[in-house]
């Protein structure tokens, strides 16, 4: 889903996924997609822990079996894991069988029941399948880190002009997304604190 915010039509549409919080307190949830990644998810948990935030960790059970110690740390400093699959599956090309079996195993390496579909897609019919089983977690913001035509300044812009209570907002652990990311994360950081903003993980919904 390219929507830098999700209209609220879509959330109608689809109520048995998870969109946003349920609170009007000011509590936001960062997460963090397609890692862990050696030498960028590292600096994301020092941003955090300098920030007292705490976040949810969507990791592709490809890569927590490829770098195990980054995923140990981000549990021992008391993040939420949640699961993107094993691969990167788009569920819009995809078979059922074949992306139900891939969350499955995403699921049995990662030990989390809270499911992000990658890219945001997923069919009906894989919905009914694992929503049994998993809390199908989409997102209310996407901050667009993974554009590299797109400045800092302008990922920054964007979610600060529609973050509110409740938001769960994308970012992405990777290579791919770190010169966004790793500009744009402690300038938000700051914005939450100047804010009273807190940022909590997504086991509190």
């Amino acid at each position: 889903m390219a929507w830098r915010r999700i209209p609220n039509w879509l959330k109608k549409i689809f109520p048995q996924l998870v969109w946003e919080g349920s609170t009007i307190e000011k509590y936001i949830y960062l997460t963090f997609d397609d890692g862990p990644t050696p030498g960028i998810t590292s600096q994301v948990l020092a941003l955090l822990n300098q920030y007292k935030a705490k976040a949810t960790f969507f990791c592709l059970g490809s890569q927590v079996e490829k770098h195990p110690d980054l995923f140990e740390q981000i549990k021992a400093e008391g993040h939420t894991i949640g699961n993107h699959g094993y691969r990167h599956l788009n569920g819009f090309f995809s078979t059922t069988k074949e992306y139900v079996k891939n969350a499955q195993h995403g699921a049995s390496i990662t030990e989390s029941r809270l499911f992000r579909p990658p890219y945001g897609r997923i069919t009906l019919r894989q919905i009914r399948l694992l929503k049994n089983d998993y809390q199908i977690v989409i997102w209310s913001m996407m901050s667009m880190d993974f554009r590299a035509k797109l400045r800092p300044e302008q990922c920054f812009n964007n979610i600060i002009k529609n973050i509110s209570p409740g938001a769960i907002i994308v970012f992405h652990d990777t290579e791919k997304a770190a010169k966004n990311l790793l500009n744009v994360l402690p300038l938000l950081l700051d914005y939450l604190d100047e804010k009273k903003y807190r940022a909590l993980t997504l086991n509190v919904i």
